[in-house]
């Protein structure tokens, strides 16, 4: 594992910029599951995530070498010299932590990202003073795009995971929540596999008895069929919206420290994720991630067994989602928990008619959000018209009795969700 006195000292190197965040626990959740729940929030960092910590360890790590390098001999300076600039690829939260440490030590940045990045993490890294390419369907391809300028360009490449530096600037979460909390397990979500590597590592050290629990997206299932097989086994394609831990291979390094220090590791798909984000908005109001919610998505739909009152961290990485992913996450929610009801309803096209069905919804307590009226469909019968109607209802029940009313008043309706 991860040298321990490696983690503590970036821990000093980040005192000056990590936002002390403490792990706040989550009444309702602990209720549902019998246990006592924690959440450690790096979706409040000042970047949104906690890539900031592993990023901005290793920039500061590099110009304390170069600035080591200048006090030696002249022939020695060439080993160590402080870096022109740095390059990283990344899905967008990596990206902002490089932009942030660049700019604090004052190195320009380039960050490649791929194509499908929410314009919001774009955004937030050319806020940041970074230049941002954008290139390549996944990180694995943005990865490349990044080797090929960075030797071109000569600029110093930052690996998102697979730098031991890095690694070790994510596991002060893990010295964070120790020096806190006594934890029987702790969820933590794996991409590339930086973040578990370094706090399992400090685990290992410190609290040896603590289950560290990995938390994949089904699609993209590269290092959980790996850490089953005891084999690097790469996915053909990765299709997910937890897109911060969308990686499609596996990298050696962040690997043997997950096979070491890592306990198990579980899935969740895209409508678990999904139910978690909308779950986190309702009841804990964050705002969180695809691949910060995996965590809390395993607890919700049971994917690993506790004892009763375990206590449990669960690591909600970050909250740079985009705006019209969580539109889609919050409607698709409400469609799904039968909060929201559309149906296409057949009206005479009179005078009056579509006064008295809405009359029917006053009654039934239920509230119109949208209405579409088509006379002209070729599928109506002259005299005829069709009525989308979109309404807020309050679960099952509600909306069983509003179609129960419908039929009763005898209106010819179809649901369309």
């Amino acid at each position: 594992m991860l040298a321990l006195e490696d983690i503590m000292r970036a821990k000093l190197r980040l005192e000056p910029i990590i936002e002390h965040i403490p792990l706040s626990y989550a009444p309702k959740l602990s209720k549902i599951l019998d246990a006592h729940i924690y959440l450690k929030k790096e979706n409040l960092q000042r970047t949104g995530a906690f890539k900031i910590r592993g990023a901005f360890n290793k920039i500061a790590l590099m110009q304390e070498r170069a600035n080591n390098q200048t006090q030696k001999p002249p022939q020695d300076n060439a080993k160590n010299h402080a870096p022109t600039g740095v390059i990283a690829a990344s899905a967008g939260n990596h990206a902002q932590g490089v932009a942030y440490a660049a700019q604090y030590f004052a190195l320009p940045a380039i960050i490649t990202m791929p194509e499908s990045t929410p314009l919001l993490k774009v955004q937030a890294t050319k806020e940041l003073g970074a230049e941002v390419v954008l290139s390549g369907d996944n990180y694995d391809e943005s990865y490349a795009k990044a080797c090929e300028i960075a030797k071109k360009r000569g600029l110093e490449f930052i690996h998102p995971f697979a730098d031991e530096a890095v690694m070790a600037g994510q596991g002060t979460i893990g010295l964070e929540m120790i020096a806190e909390q006594e934890l029987d397990f702790v969820l933590v979500p794996i991409g590339g596999g930086g973040l578990i590597s370094g706090i399992a590592s400090a685990y290992r050290a410190l609290s040896p008895h603590t289950k560290i629990i990995g938390i994949t997206a089904k699609g993209a299932p590269a290092m959980r069929e790996s850490f089953a097989s005891g084999k690097i086994k790469n996915a053909a394609v990765v299709r997910t919206i937890a897109d911060g831990i969308a990686v499609r291979d596996v990298n050696p390094l962040p690997f043997s420290y997950i096979q070491e220090g890592v306990d198990e590791i579980l899935q969740v798909d895209d409508e678990e994720i999904a139910s978690a984000i909308l779950y986190l908005l309702e009841n804990q109001k964050l705002i969180v991630e695809g691949a910060g919610a995996v965590g809390v998505a395993a607890l919700l739909h049971k994917k690993l067994t506790l004892p009763k009152s375990a206590r449990v961290g669960v690591v909600l990485s970050g909250g740079n989602i985009d705006v019209t992913m969580l539109n889609l996450i919050i409607q698709k929610g409400l469609v799904k928990t039968m909060r929201k009801f559309q149906f296409q309803v057949l009206l005479v096209d009179k005078p009056g008619a579509l006064q008295t069905l809405s009359d029917l919804f006053v009654k039934a307590g239920a509230n119109i959000v949208q209405i579409d009226y088509d006379r002209t469909s070729t599928n109506l019968a002259y005299g005829d018209a069709y009525v989308i109607i979109s309404l807020e209802t309050k679960g099952a029940e509600h909306k069983q009795s509003i179609c129960q009313s419908l039929l009763d008043h005898g209106y010819d309706f179809k649901e369309i969700f």
